[in-house]
């Protein structure tokens, strides 16, 4: 790696109540992958009072100020330090997490290769299974085992073939069994008395009995694809792997969206087989579609989240989630129950960032750059508001890879304000400005079009890509996000890592803008969000700049949701306005000139998006998509939404493991890979610019 060096120097380290803070000298060895740390620098030569291995461990800044950071090895120790300063804490995360991520892959592929090991396989069983007999000496331990034993010299360990895998899943479905009979048992024990099912130890068995259940399914898999890859290119075609679950034809394999059929199961709904089995050619699901605005209406969805409803009831389910989590832990690949959701997935959440079509359009029409770039700040903080749905902290469906969402706002060209002054209401009804004609010279229509695509470009790590534009006012903007949730104690972190740009391109300007962190807080008493961190807003060409902090709220006093910021001119280092309330409530802008502007969030009309009915979208459109599990939330059926929940996800990743035995890689449909980043394949910058091209060679 570019930045893999070894770098050292003082940071403070807690120890306990008693002692407190005290400065060590902490010295990164990315050779060897530790962390290590000595009373002093003078006495680096000697033994370290500490040492860490970095490899699997998981490097977490702190919330609770900006200096604070926290190293969890994957033993289980933990150093919480302190920087000196928040730029000095980055330089030592940033550091810390590469030199982690090194160690960590280094593991993986270092690891002797599964023909190298032996696989000793005990009698299954228990001693209380029927018909089933047990040798008194056999634990635990010995059920599975799986070790590195030295062969006689000579002797070559056999490559694992079809039949042996068939024993261990048969062992591991009598495991399975056994380990539904022990959560039953606990969950029939009473509510209340002396043993019941929300004993702790109970909750801590059942979490820790399910986490062994699913690493043995992981390493069960791992065996799955090292036979599927020694036997590749050998196997006639049609030929089927029986071990594989579900039972799919090698020739059948998903490539894309190509067709594939799962047996059909009586047991299960229609509607979830066809979750399970949905899929179209590869031609059609991955070529762009034009969607046709005339074909959207109007929204007349209202889903607030407002009632705890099933949170309240499932509060037993949230204790066991808990007793599974670590502090810090990556929340990523964590299946979080189904009450928690709410009735949208992420890519139209994103959508509902949009909801004041008005307020983006008017940027444009700002008279100078100090204008625009005002105008920016303003849409940005007015947009968090009606992106959240209701005061309950719940989170929004995880999209599937190759998932979908278009929509776009109809917006009066009388209601968008031109530019009549910084301060001038974003709403009034009476500015109107000279508009551009209608390229076509074709009669000009009374309103404002401005479209919306998200895409979920990437599974792991979750990327979701979107982009919006209005053609009438030759703007767009397009972003990509990855959501990194971890898990902070009583509250749970969502890092947005990626960057959006704007681009007004009647000025030439481009607008790079980051989002903040949302935290989801009180997660087992009434949950409630709040937005932190700081985010930056950039013109290079203008020289202008916003910088804006999302303040948590502190542990005694301070307000929620508190917002402050600021923008400037780079070159003089002026600040022509600051801006400062809540982003959810009123906000208070004030400008060079003396004058303040206030915004109440609560009162901001909302325009309602267009979107096609259920009937016309693809089925890998979030609506159609998540169709049956919106329904079934609405309906307060949590165990049916769960497994309409379970089969989208079961056909998620059923399709990556074929596309990974396979080695096909994932076509993305709207966009494309840009460096680090993800861009619409066909962005307004690059249609307008082939269209003056285009006229320039004409004349």
């Amino acid at each position: 790696s570019d930045h893999m060096e070894n770098i050292c120097g003082y940071l403070m380290k807690y120890t306990n109540l008693v002692t407190g803070w005290q400065y060590r000298y902490f010295v990164l060895n990315n050779d060897a992958g530790l962390l290590e740390y000595f009373v002093n620098e003078q006495s680096r030569h000697l033994k370290p009072r500490g040492t860490l291995q970095l490899a699997g461990a998981v490097i977490s800044p702190s919330d609770e100020d900006s200096h604070t950071f926290t190293v969890n090895a994957a033993s289980g120790e933990q150093y919480k330090l302190r920087a000196t300063d928040a730029k000095e804490r980055q330089h030592w995360v940033s550091r810390l997490q590469i030199c982690t991520q090194h160690h960590t892959e280094a593991i993986g592929k270092n690891n002797p290769p599964l023909k190298s090991r032996s696989f000793s396989l005990a009698s299954q069983g228990s001693a209380n299974s029927p018909g089933v007999q047990r040798r008194p000496s056999q634990n635990a331990v010995s059920f599975f085992n799986v070790g590195h034993h030295r062969l006689p010299t000579g002797k070559r360990v056999p490559i694992m073939q079809p039949d042996h895998l068939v024993d261990v899943r048969e062992m591991m479905s009598q495991a399975e069994g056994q380990q539904r009979d022990l959560i039953r048992s606990i969950e029939c024990l009473p509510a209340s008395g002396h043993l019941t099912s929300l004993d702790q130890d109970l909750l801590m068995l059942k979490a820790t009995s399910m986490a062994t259940m699913n690493c043995l399914n992981d390493c069960f898999h791992i065996l799955q694809l090292q036979h599927a890859s020694q036997q590749k290119g050998s196997l006639p075609a049609g030929t089927t792997i029986s071990w594989l679950e579900p039972k799919i034809s090698l020739a059948n394999h998903f490539k894309n969206g190509a067709a594939q059929n799962f047996p059909a199961e009586i047991n299960k709904p229609a509607s979830v087989r066809e979750e399970q089995s949905t899929a179209e050619p590869c031609q059609l699901t991955r070529e762009p579609e034009e969607i046709n605005p005339d074909e959207e209406l109007e929204d007349i969805c209202d889903d607030k989240e407002d009632d705890l409803g099933a949170v309240e009831e499932q509060r037993s389910v949230i204790l066991h989630l808990l007793s599974q989590l670590k502090l810090g832990m990556d929340l990523t690949r964590v299946v979080l129950p189904t009450f928690i959701l709410e009735k949208r997935s992420l890519l139209e959440m994103y959508a509902d960032f949009m909801s004041h079509p008005d307020l983006f359009i008017a940027i444009t029409s700002g008279s100078s750059p100090e204008e625009r770039m005002i105008r920016f700040v303003e849409y940005y903080l007015t947009s968090f508001h009606e992106g959240r749905k209701g005061a309950i902290a719940k989170k929004p469906y995880n999209p599937i890879i190759g998932e979908t969402f278009h929509c776009s706002w109809r917006m009066p060209k009388s209601s968008v304000a031109t530019d009549g002054g910084t301060n001038s209401s974003a709403h009034s009804s009476s500015e109107q400005g000279t508009l551009p004609k209608d390229p076509d010279g074709q009669a000009e229509q009374d309103y404002y079009t401005v479209k919306f695509v998200a895409e979920q470009v990437s599974h792991h790590p979750p990327v979701s890509g979107f982009y919006a534009e209005c053609v009438e006012r030759n703007m767009c903007v397009n972003a990509h996000v990855w959501t990194k949730s971890k898990f902070l104690g009583m509250s749970i972190g969502v890092t947005m890592v990626g960057e959006g740009v704007l681009h007004l391109l009647e000025h030439g300007e481009e607008y790079t803008f980051s989002l903040p962190c949302a935290y989801a807080r009180s997660i087992l008493t009434v949950p409630w969000v709040e937005l932190g961190g700081k985010v930056n807003i950039n013109c290079a060409k203008t020289g202008y700049s916003a910088s804006i902090n999302f303040h948590t709220k502190p542990f005694y006093g301070g307000k929620l949701h508190r917002v402050t910021g600021e923008v400037k001119q780079n070159m003089t280092n002026t600040v022509v306005c600051r801006v400062q309330g809540e982003w959810n409530s009123v906000l208070e802008f004030t400008y060079s000139n003396g004058e303040t502007k206030y915004v109440d969030l609560t009162k901001l009309s909302v325009t309602r998006k267009r979107v096609r009915p259920l009937e016309k979208q693809g089925p890998f459109e979030s609506r159609r998509l998540w169709q049956h599990v919106t329904e079934s939330l609405r309906d307060g059926d949590i165990d049916k939404a769960t497994e309409h929940k379970r089969a989208l996800e079961e056909r998620q990743r059923n399709e990556e493991r074929l596309r990974a035995e396979t080695e096909t890689p994932w076509c993305t449909k709207y966009f494309l890979k840009d460096g680090d980043g993800w861009v619409y394949h066909k962005p307004l910058w690059k249609t307008v610019s082939a269209a003056q091209t285009q006229q320039t060679d004409s004349n």
